[in-house]
């Protein structure tokens, strides 16, 4: 069967909310045209966390795949290399104890199993990028601590004291401007600490409220001529019983703004727009929020559907945006729906990724829902290659990572039982 778009006209209401817009936009229908993507390996199944928290790194040139896993009763964090070989393990006992050294990823066995001790003290999901010039990999405790690993070997680098119960995804990013990044991390009950390549800290501050969703560094520059100053800092979150609270602190810990948004959000990031750096907000209602990095301003909302919805990857001029059964692309200039693409039912899709895929130059989104369907889709929203990675719960939007050696990204994805399953057209 051709390609082929089918335009209906829908609207979508915001359950009476005030302010909120109205979307007008093109439904685009899968067909025929899109090709089947095919397995090319995959590791066994290994106990963890439910697959959502784990992230692709940067080891010598090649790509690993980074999460956390169980082994003996305690929590260890693995990277697996493409192909399933385990390139390293790091135990969470051994940096407790001051062992920063890694595993070699030859002993152990991440069986999953248990001792007497109970269930292996709890983590966040991690976060991937380069800090001081390396490959590096973060993430949190619930016991309070934020962890810095060397994605080459998995040697600990720093572990900085949070003075607060854990488990939120640290964030990392250039917070002063001055060409080197910063990790910014946050303890439930409301302290936050940013912390220098060598973990020195750069502030921290606490807040007379508790923090709810990840810490975001926003490190865009302002625009040349404009008044206002850089858009930086870290954004946290109170998320209370009858409001929201947004801060946005500087390089030195001090609020820059603190505003109150139209929705709560159950996921959020930071983006670029035609309009200048803003908060995206995916609400618990099903509405779509921008907030304005420069004052905290709201920009638009627009109502997506009457479920929850979760923000993915931005591409220059729009946002993509995950929920029931569909994939939406937000204009993020002033809210208009570009198009909306509807796969899998009434199954929840997990947060959208950029990426090029089936042999495109032309980055788009690639969707995963929580049946592990997967379809990558070009920046009009029509599906150009789709597939499954089986019988499987998935929690995780996609990796991207070359798998096959082609010099091309292939899509992993990581099912909630730990496994990790590469996709290629």
């Amino acid at each position: 069967m051709d390609r082929r778009v089918l335009f209906a006209s829908l609207i979508l209401l915001a359950g009476g909310a005030t302010g909120v817009g109205v979307a007008l936009f093109a439904f685009v229908g899968v067909d025929g045209g899109a090709v089947d993507a095919e397995i090319v390996w995959e590791t066994e199944p290994v106990d963890g966390d439910d697959g959502s928290g784990a992230v692709v790194a940067t080891r010598t040139g090649d790509s690993v795949v980074v999460q956390s896993t169980t082994a003996d009763g305690e929590r260890v964090v693995r990277a697996t290399a493409v192909g399933g070989d385990v390139a390293w393990r790091t135990p969470l006992s051994a940096i407790a104890a001051g062992d920063l050294a890694s595993g070699d990823g030859e002993g152990g066995n991440d069986t999953g199993t248990e001792d007497s001790s109970g269930d292996p003290p709890g983590i966040s999901g991690l976060v991937s990028a380069r800090l001081g010039g390396d490959s590096v990999v973060a993430f949190t405790t619930e016991s309070g601590s934020l962890v810095v690993l060397d994605a080459q070997d998995g040697s600990a680098r720093f572990v900085a004291d949070l003075d607060g119960p854990s488990g939120l995804r640290p964030s990392i990013g250039d917070l002063d401007g001055n060409g080197d990044a910063e990790v910014a991390a946050a303890a439930t009950d409301g302290t936050v600490l940013a912390v220098d390549a060598a973990g020195d800290v750069v502030f921290e501050r606490g807040l007379d409220a508790s923090i709810d969703r990840r810490p975001l560094i926003a490190d865009f520059e302002a625009d040349e001529g404009a008044e206002s100053a850089d858009p930086r800092g870290v954004a946290v979150a109170s998320v209370g019983e009858s409001e929201t609270t947004i801060r946005l602190l500087d390089a030195g810990g001090d609020a820059r703004w603190t505003e109150t948004p139209a929705v709560t959000p159950l996921t959020w990031t930071a983006v670029d727009t035609p309009d200048g750096p803003a908060l995206a907000l995916g609400g618990t209602n099903g509405n779509l929020q921008t907030v304005d990095l420069a004052d905290g301003s709201g920009r638009f909302e627009v109502g997506l559907q009457d479920l929850p919805v979760t923000v993915g990857d931005a591409a220059p001029g729009r946002i993509y945006v995950g929920g029931a059964g569909s994939v939406w692309a937000v204009d993020l200039r002033d809210g208009e729906v570009a198009w909306k693409q509807q796969y899998g039912g009434e199954t929840r899709v997990n947060a959208p990724r950029v990426a090029s895929f089936a042999g495109t130059d032309e980055p788009g989104p690639v969707a995963v829902n929580r049946d592990g369907d997967a379809l990558a889709l070009n920046a009009n929203g029509e599906a150009i290659a789709q597939g499954d990675v089986g019988d499987a719960v998935v929690y995780a939007g996609p990796l991207f990572a070359d798998a096959t050696g082609d010099g091309s990204d292939e899509v992993l994805v990581v099912t909630a039982d730990g496994r990790v399953v590469a996709l290629d057209d």
